[in-house]
């Protein structure tokens, strides 16, 4: 059983090894809540991991430490491990899907931990660490459903009730559910009238599936870009916790977890991985009751591949209006091209991309396929474009305002 008293004693061994991370007010995130984000991507190895990585290890034997630890990742967790078991000079063994991002399998490997990558998901690791364990005698360090790894999580809940003493909500990212366990456990206990979200991506809501029917389901395969929260089963320590303490968990889309992303690195200046994400898109996207509450959302991990980031960017654009592809049908004709780009330019839009298609079948047949690609503001300056374009007699085929 989790105890308050084990919290405080990850925050004591923790003390001398964390980075502290200050809250940021970001009043842009949502106009209807007072946000303020709790930044654990700046955290030493980029995310909120090192705390029950770092704790677990030190609670080990010596005999314990002599033989060595072995953990499974999706690249988060297996830094945490890494750094906290150098730190304390102890041999690091871990196991991560053969799918993980470069930077993070690299990173890890620098850190001072042996790699092994292993064909398939997270799961696939997980059973090849659990299977070392056995045959060679190591301490597993388990990413989420352990009591120490939980506990030191959850030192994250212990400052922010220091850092913001009346605050009313906090919305947590989950995959297995380490995190909002540590935090839930650790707020409630203190005060239990702030509420707790948590949320998954739309591609991986096994927590969120789990917590609804009442029992621990499995998910037979997880899509989504927060691979760091891209778990098919909950565990049942963190199951159990957040069966009783957490108030509500909800799920965002790619394309909502891609505007957070983008959001936060243009009014923020913060860079966030898909995982880090998810909170803030809750809360940009109203999928949590926070209205007007001071609420903390945390951002649990940066290390976002950026090789990806540039997609990861142009879809955010998207969502968030500041994108826009149309398609219309146009006569053939000379001058029309030019009719539909002065339409646009008078509505204060930027064409970035023209594509012409006289291929395509239309009813008409002198009629062509114009595809335009713009910069716009907002989805209220897009349908103003989409307004002006269709009352000069242009047929627009994606109207976003048809969907």
């Amino acid at each position: 059983m989790l105890q308050l008293d084990q919290f405080y004693k990850a925050r004591y061994v923790l003390s001398t090894v964390l980075r502290k991370t200050e809250l940021v007010h970001a009043k842009k995130i949502n106009p209807d809540v007072d946000v303020y984000l709790k930044p654990e991507c700046l955290q030493l190895t980029g995310s909120f991991k090192l705390r029950g990585a770092y704790f677990k290890i030190s609670q080990l034997s010596e005999e314990e430490k002599a033989k060595g630890v072995i953990a499974c990742s999706a690249g988060n967790h297996a830094q945490g491990v890494a750094l906290g078991a150098t730190a304390m000079g102890v041999k690091s063994l871990i196991c991560l899907p053969e799918g993980a991002p470069i930077s993070k399998v690299e990173a890890t490997r620098k850190l001072g931990a042996d790699v092994m990558l292993v064909p398939g998901v997270y799961d696939d690791a997980y059973q090849m660490a659990l299977q070392l364990r056995d045959e060679r005698g190591y301490s597993f360090v388990h990413p989420f459903d352990d009591e120490n790894v939980i506990a030191g999580q959850g030192t994250i809940g212990l400052e922010l009730l220091e850092q913001l003493p009346d605050l009313d909500a906090v919305v947590v990212p989950v995959g297995g559910g380490g995190l909002i366990s540590g935090v839930a456990f650790a707020i409630k206990s203190l005060n239990p009238h702030v509420k707790i979200y948590g949320v998954q991506a739309e591609g991986a809501p096994s927590m969120v599936n789990s917590i609804h029917d009442h029992t621990i389901e499995r998910l037979t395969n997880v899509s989504t870009i927060a691979d760091g929260i891209a778990v098919k089963e909950p565990g049942k320590l963190t199951f159990d916790t957040c069966s009783s303490y957490v108030d509500e968990i909800v799920t965002v889309t790619e394309d909502e977890i891609c505007a957070a992303i983008l959001k936060l690195i243009e009014s923020e200046k913060m860079v966030a991985e898909g995982a880090g994400a998810t909170s803030v898109a809750a809360v940009m996207f109203n999928k949590v009751p926070v209205k007007g509450k001071k609420t903390v959302c945390i951002v649990s991990g940066g290390n976002i591949d950026v090789t990806i980031l540039n997609r990861v960017i142009n879809r955010g654009l998207v969502k968030s209006g500041r994108l826009c592809t149309l398609d219309l049908e146009l006569d053939d004709q000379p001058g029309k091209l030019l009719d539909v780009c002065t339409v646009i330019a008078q509505k204060g839009a930027n064409v970035t991309g023209v594509h012409h298609d006289r291929s395509a079948n239309r009813k008409k047949v002198n009629a062509c396929l114009l595809r335009v690609t713009m910069e716009t503001k907002n989805q209220q300056h897009i349908e103003s474009i989409i307004k002006a374009l269709e009352d000069k007699g242009f047929a627009i085929f994606n109207n976003p305002n048809l969907k």
